[in-house]
């Protein structure tokens, strides 16, 4: 199936799956894709999905649809394509077959041994066995223990790589556990979150073990272990 991974500033926010005929993206709660920027119109764009294949259509947006850099009115969406709505970025990615044992039947590294006389036999043929996959690599464990609210004492481990936090339409800020640190980012709304009572400002903020956030009014304390 193929999904959109939404980015703002390098930080991957969101995975989406196109499992729906339609997806509509814009500023409005009723899409299913909510950006709440400035930059981005009302119903802004839309991607309709027909068996294999996407189709993406810019809505008479006021600042436009980019993709790859170039302006659209319509696109067909391939893999690897970058739909960019203002900072906010879109990756389209869908599903490649690949021919199995295609890179060891030809070319000059086919596993083949050459004799001077040119002939092959079962003898000759070297077998190619794929190394495993590395382990991922792994996260912190991030602890949120919350300092004031009706839900105020009670402790939640976070368990997702990203964690969206806050309420929709006052603001919204996503939590990302990455192998290197923990990191915060603002999603929506017109004031920032804040880390021990600083606004974290528009870029990926990191936070540390103990730091206390505040998050559309509620404060909460990080327990961070690596």
């Amino acid at each position: 199936m193929a999904r959109l991974i939404l980015s703002m500033d390098g930080l991957v926010l969101k995975e989406i799956p196109l499992n729906k005929p339609r997806i509509s993206i814009g500023r409005r709660q009723h899409n299913d894709i909510q950006i709440d920027n400035l930059a981005i119109s009302g119903e802004h764009a839309a991607i309709v999905t027909i068996l294999n294949d996407s189709f993406l259509e810019d809505l008479n947006s006021t600042n436009g649809t980019l993709v790859n850099g170039q302006a659209i009115s319509k696109h067909v969406l391939k893999n690897n394509d970058v739909i960019e709505l203002g900072k906010y970025k879109l990756k389209y990615m869908t599903d490649v077959a690949v021919a199995v044992g295609e890179s060891i039947a030809s070319g000059p590294n086919s596993g083949f041994s050459r004799w001077p006389d040119s002939k092959r036999s079962f003898t000759d043929t070297q077998v190619l066995i794929p190394r495993p996959p590395a382990p991922p690599p792994s996260l912190p464990k991030v602890v949120v223990r919350l300092l004031t609210g009706p839900n105020s004492g009670k402790s939640l481990e976070l368990v997702k790589a990203l964690t969206t936090l806050g309420k929709p339409g006052l603001q919204v800020a996503v939590i990302a556990r990455r192998p290197e640190g923990v990191l915060i980012t603002r999603v929506e709304g017109e004031s920032f979150p804040t880390v021990n009572g600083q606004a974290i400002g528009g870029e990926a903020h990191p936070l540390k073990d103990k730091d206390v956030v505040e998050i559309a009014g509620i404060r909460m304390e990080l327990t961070v272990t690596y």
